[in-house]
């Protein structure tokens, strides 16, 4: 007797013989003699208590054939066959038509899930071969039933699905200073620790774009100003070593003398030790540009993940104010400013200014001349981004203004805006940390099926019931998956689990990284506030403060949930305000089609990011500000606030100044600000006329038009998915 079936899937589940009885109905009604019970019940009775205990779904289709060919009803046989042989091919028509689609090149959002990747060339073909294969076997062998069926109808969805298998983690913040002064071993060959200023900035690539083929997300530099300072004055010693070949003299004396600053200065006037050393700086200088040039140039250009992708990088600067760490900066940012190649802006790595009162704000601060910069080279480069470390939730008690090593008490960000500083288990830091995975919920969906509810308090009650029970299926596979991740060997990782992960040096290559991995955090995102409020009370939070209320209301309880699970699980679970891609599309498409087209809700091709405003409402920067700001206090994940500037902001800093002034005065943790840049790729014109088609200096219609997507630059649409490039098209300045 039948008790149990194995599922195509492979998982196991009860006998239902109700499954049988409406297969072989189903194929009698598409008969000309119609159903007959009688025989239905007969067969339906002879293969439950003939077959065994436990059986696959084929040996039970095979079974019904069976016994369909011995009755007197050989026509329902063969509608049985047909239907068989029908849903086998659809099974598989499935996957044949995905893979027809990338072979061919089609662009659509399969092939333009991620702007960052080249799925056109051979190995991004391969990169998405992999990954649409690897989806369904996460489905059907490593996910619960729940968390199946919340994907499947559109509550949640699992970033980096394809990568679950690897047991990879998402990102890492680099203990640079690490890899520059032990160098590394990244599985074929050592590197040596860097000696000089052009060695620093070449392993500070390699390292980035070592560990980008053993992670799935985003790779960062915490504190990249502080990590090559130390290497500015190793080439000042150099260049000094080399003057004294050339002249037989001693000027070991110079080699730790107090600099001021590195400026390059004319020699003219200068006479003695004072002209050997300007000589040497000048010479310094030189190098600290053309190794930052190089390092700029090798970020966007050196491929990983199969050659199909630049590394996915960021860097945070500004804080340190030695002599040294500010030539770092300054010449990173002149370099930035000129742009790579033919004056191309650099799409990486993310720049990110470290803002700090009393260090790099304000007139008078010591860092405040190379703020001044990074406002202009962001006028013109978008980058730098502004990273407030004086918001509240970013400051850190154990932060010292005569601390060398302060950096390891700053936050960081990275990537589109991913943020890990608190932390259960160790030191607040984002120092050698990083996010291990992290999911996000359709609110949007919880709340429309909440609209048929006329009562306002009831409607509400009944989203924050469904709010809740869609957390706490969130939660269990975040752990489930971080459960998995941890039986990780070290040796699968073998830079980031030798040299970058804190506590990493305790390993053992052929034991598990469980030990450490709780260092990590799991992001728990949400995208759809403004629809999902608009499904609640009728208006977003730009429009209603009514709704302003309830949206800091649900995600206060987000939060609180969140600190909850970091108790339950014992992980660091946070928030993310969720950068929101290929997801912002997907989630609207099943939602219009289970519910139709509904008026500020389904009526457009994307769900608004996160807690922003929509794209499409009209409002000051000023008053965007007001309503997103208490948001970043909620989201410790991660978060980001956008201006949409008009005009050419290549000659108005200012602009740039007065953003990042919104930011410290509204409690702000992360910002940036986009406008139009046009480049003509035949004569180099950039200009910031929207929707340019033609240059106006040669008429070309070669052009760059660089966009930022969801926190990186992409310098073509090309590559964009419709619901992104509906947003796009959606978008309104800020005035």
């Amino acid at each position: 007797m039948i008790q149990t079936v194995v599922k195509r899937d492979g998982r196991i589940v009860g006998f239902n013989e109700e499954k049988i009885i409406t297969a072989i109905r189903k194929a009698m009604l598409h008969t000309d003699k119609g159903e007959d019970m009688s025989l239905i019940r007969q067969i339906t009775d002879h293969i439950s208590f003939r077959g065994d205990a436990q059986m696959t779904v084929e040996a039970i289709q095979d079974m019904v054939e069976m016994e369909l060919m011995k009755s007197s009803r050989k026509d329902v046989a063969k509608k049985y066959i047909a239907y068989r042989n029908q849903r086998r091919i659809a099974r598989k028509a499935k996957t044949r038509d995905i893979f027809q689609e990338i072979i061919n090149i089609q662009s659509n959002d399969v092939t333009r899930e991620n702007a960052n990747m080249n799925a056109d060339t051979p190995a991004g073909m391969m990169m998405k071969f992999a990954s649409e294969t690897t989806k369904p076997f996460v489905d059907d062998f490593l996910l619960s039933e729940e968390v199946v069926d919340a994907v499947r109808d559109n509550y949640l969805h699992i970033h980096d699905k394809d990568y679950y298998p690897t047991k990879s983690l998402t990102c890492c913040q680099h203990p640079l200073d690490n890899i520059l002064k032990n160098g590394f071993n990244a599985g074929h060959g050592e590197s040596r620790p860097a000696k000089r200023i052009e060695t620093a900035s070449i392993m500070a690539c390699i390292s980035m774009e070592t560990a980008q083929n053993e992670m799935h997300g985003g790779q960062a530099i915490p504190a990249f100003d502080f990590y090559l300072a130390p290497y500015v004055r190793a080439s000042l010693i150099e260049e000094l070593k080399g003057i004294e070949d050339l002249t037989g003299a001693d000027y070991s004396h110079l080699y730790n003398k107090e600099i001021e600053d590195y400026v390059q200065q004319p020699l003219d006037f200068l006479s003695g030790e004072d002209r050997i050393l300007q000589h040497a700086m000048n010479k310094t200088v030189v190098r600290v540009h053309q190794a930052m040039e190089a390092f700029i140039h090798n970020m966007n250009t050196i491929h990983s993940r199969g050659g199909n992708q630049v590394v996915f990088s960021s860097i945070n600067y500004g804080t340190d104010t030695s002599a040294e760490g500010r030539c770092i900066i300054r010449e990173l940012l002149n370099s930035t400013y000129r742009g790579v190649g033919n004056g191309e802006t650099a799409i990486f790595p993310i720049q990110i200014w470290k803002k700090k009162r009393g260090v790099s704000y304000l007139p008078g601060d010591r860092n405040y001349d190379l703020y001044q910069l990074a406002c202009k080279v962001t006028a013109r480069r978008f980058f730098p981004n502004f990273l407030n470390l004086d918001a509240t939730f970013n400051q850190n008690d154990a932060w010292r203004a005569d601390d060398p090593m302060r950096y390891m008490h700053e936050v960081a960000t990275m990537g589109c805006r991913t943020r890990v500083f608190e932390n259960r288990f160790g030191p607040k830091t984002s120092v050698g940390r990083g996010n291990l995975s992290f999911s996000t919920i359709n609110i949007v969906r919880l709340a429309i099926e909440c609209m048929e509810v006329g009562n306002k308090e009831e409607r509400i009650s009944l989203f924050f019931a469904k709010l809740d029970n869609l957390l706490d299926i969130t939660a269990r596979q975040l752990h489930e998956r971080m459960e998995f991740q941890k039986s990780a060997f070290a040796k699968q990782f073998p830079l980031l689990m030798s040299a970058l992960w804190v506590g990493c040096d305790k390993l053992d290559p052929a034991g598990t990284i469980a030990p450490v991995i709780n260092q990590g955090t799991l992001g728990i995102g949400f995208i759809g506030l403004a629809e999902c409020l608009v499904a609640l009370v009728g208006k977003h939070h730009g429009e209603s403060e009514e709704a302003q209320e309830l949206g800091l209301r649900i995600i206060t309880y987000m939060r609180d949930r969140a600190n909850g699970f970091s108790e339950q699980y014992q992980h660091n679970y946070s928030v993310l305000a969720t950068p929101a891609e290929g997801l912002s599309g997907r989630f609207t498409r099943g939602d219009r089609k289970r519910f139709g087209v509904l008026p500020g809700i389904t009526d457009r091709d994307y769900y608004t990011n996160s807690n922003h405003v929509p794209v499409y409402y009209k409002c000051s920067a000023r008053r965007k500000a007001e309503i997103e700001a208490p948001y970043h206090a909620l989201t410790g994940g991660g978060h980001i606030f956008y201006v949409e500037m008009d005009g050419d902001a290549t000659h108005n800093p200012e602009a740039i100044m007065r953003v990042v002034d919104m930011m410290d005065q509204y409690n702000i943790g992360y910002g940036s600000v986009n406008h139009n840049r046009n480049r003509c790729l035949d004569c180099g014109h950039e200009n910031s006329t929207k929707d340019l088609q033609e240059c106006p200096e040669c008429g070309s219609r070669n052009l760059d038009k660089l966009q930022r997507i969801t926190g990186y630059l992409v310098g073509t649409t090309d590559r964009w998915n419709s619901a992104k490039l509906s947003e796009l098209n959606d978008r309104v300045v800020h005035e």
